[in-house]
């Protein structure tokens, strides 16, 4: 099936930016959309950015303005790049991807996660 591998986690000081990548493998498959939910300790996943395509971006209102998605549709690859970071924007970021596998009707994939640290 479709696997989705995050990167780019990490520890970072209030106010500053840090780059997730999601790439999508397998041996054939089709995305529709790619995208970013995050979920902090006691709170539901919630999403943070989503893209059909290669530029239509939607983001939920916390973080308008301060992160930015974008895809290389030919990598297979969907970026988050956040800035302005906040003590609340600490969670743990997955991608998902909504895709066809190479057998079967489309399905929705998670990635692992990771963990983003927004602390001094």
């Amino acid at each position: 099936q479709v696997r989705l591998v995050e990167s780019g986690g990490g520890l970072v000081e209030p106010g500053g930016s840090l780059r997730l990548s999601c790439v999508a493998s397998g041996s054939s498959f089709s995305i529709t959309q790619m995208g970013w939910h995050r979920q902090a300790p006691g709170k539901q996943r919630e999403m943070v950015a989503f893209m059909r395509g290669n530029s239509d971006a939607n983001y939920a209102d916390p973080v308008k303005g301060r992160f930015t998605i974008s895809r290389d549709v030919a990598k297979n690859t969907v970026y988050l790049e956040m800035n302005s970071l906040k003590p609340e924007d600490t969670a743990v970021y997955y991608c998902n991807s909504y895709a066809f596998p190479e057998r079967g009707p489309l399905q929705l994939y998670w990635g692992q996660g990771t963990q983003v640290t927004v602390s001094s």
